[in-house]
């Protein structure tokens, strides 16, 4: 069920609304995203909205770390931004999929930013996040 908060919510991936956007995918119960991209912007919006649970069962086990310490950059980080800049393969009917973005957040007033392509595999219908490649 939605709350009317998350309805209201502007998604931090860029969609329209957190609920109608990658929300939907953030829960236990929900549907997996279907495309790669979808996965990406789900799990930059779980970055965004310190979702550690979610980042995990989304990452592919054979690369998945044990933790990932987001209560560290909770008040810290300001995540503002995320803009899709390519993706190969990675549709419903697809085993991989790449995706290549760029992902802006600010520490303590200093804007940053990150420019990665992220591999996906597809498994039991399942889009997992395998491994990113910095540019």
């Amino acid at each position: 069920m939605k709350s009317k908060k998350q309805a209201n919510t502007a998604c931090p991936c860029g969609g329209e609304s957190l609920a109608a956007c990658c929300g939907r995918y953030h829960h236990p119960d929900a549907p997996p995203a279907p495309t790669a991209q979808a996965l990406m912007r789900a799990r930059y919006s779980a970055f965004a909205l310190g979702l550690e649970d979610y980042l995990l069962a989304t990452w592919h086990p054979s690369t998945r770390p044990e933790k990932l310490d987001l209560e560290e950059d909770a008040g810290v980080v300001k995540w503002i931004g995320l803009e899709i800049l390519r993706c190969e393969a990675g549709l419903e009917g697809d085993s991989e999929g790449a995706v290549e973005f760029v992902a802006r957040w600010k520490v303590g007033g200093k804007a940053e930013r990150m420019r990665e392509t992220s591999r996906f595999v597809r498994e039991d219908g399942r889009w997992y996040y395998l491994s990113g490649q910095l540019a």
